[in-house]
């Protein structure tokens, strides 16, 4: 494990309904990366993801900036984890503006009409980096879904929380939205957060992620750099497919090619 890793995970452990999800997982992860979390269906990519954050029972040891998760208070842990979950689905006809402001609530703000000085600045500052600052007025059910993932991301990060944990943020997105997303999750991961993203999109990972987690049957079978973590063996005997490899504009490019 390294000194300088925001998180860390020994020895952990989840077991759901009596069956093991995760078994004998280990990492060290550290703030200003991107690090996508990958995997047949199955593997226990949100089971992780959920895990790290303490929204369900484990066993074995993580930690956050030295302290351990098991010592922290919920509202201590919503301030250091801002959760992407899958779907982005609102409900209520809410200005865009409140559901972003939403992501000040782990801080005390718990009415998006009376938020302090420093609590809309967040906000502000969160709707521009989305740029969702057209939609502030608009009611978050008549935007498109691709403005709403926009939506989401800004209240996430009104959080400024140290970890984003996105579960499958471009999931159902055209692609021209799935790079926006990831661009603005980028973004973030420049500006010294850790952002932790599921994704099945072995092509997206490979071009903006610093490190890649590969699961299968719930342990961890391969971690590092893109090209590394998604070898040709880890691909055959993880995916059973085969890819295509090259490089474009200095990037890498990794694309499913045939099941083997």
């Amino acid at each position: 494990m390294t000194a300088d890793a925001l998180i860390t995970a020994q020895g952990l452990k989840v077991t759901l309904a009596g069956r093991v999800v995760l078994s004998d997982i280990a990492l060290a992860l550290s703030s200003g990366h991107l690090v996508a979390l990958v995997g047949p269906n199955g593997a226990g990519k949100t089971t992780l993801l959920r895990a790290l954050a303490g929204l369900v029972p484990s066993d074995g040891a993580i930690h956050i900036r030295g302290d351990a998760l098991s010592a922290l208070g919920l509202r201590e842990r919503a301030r250091r984890f801002a959760y992407l979950p899958q779907g982005h689905m609102v409900h209520w006809p809410l200005p865009a503006r409140d559901i972003v402001a939403l992501g000040r609530y782990p801080h005390g703000a718990t009415d998006p009409a009376r938020l302090s000085a420093k609590d809309a600045e967040a906000v502000l500052r969160a709707m521009q980096a989305a740029d969702v600052m057209e939609f502030s007025e608009r009611p978050v059910t008549e935007l498109s879904g691709g403005e709403r993932s926009r939506v989401a991301l800004a209240r996430v990060l009104a959080v400024e929380a140290p970890v984003i944990l996105a579960d499958e943020p471009t999931s159902s997105l055209d692609p021209r939205h799935q790079l926006e997303v990831m661009q603005k999750l980028r973004a973030a991961a420049d500006n010294s957060t850790l952002v932790i993203v599921v994704t099945h999109d072995l092509g997206l990972a490979a071009r903006f992620a610093d490190t890649v987690l590969v699961l299968s049957e719930g342990r961890l079978v391969s971690q590092g750099a893109p090209a590394q973590a998604l070898s040709d063996q880890v691909m055959g005997e993880v995916f059973r497919i085969n890819a295509y490899r090259a490089e474009h504009q200095g990037e890498t490019v990794i694309v499913p090619w045939a099941e083997i």
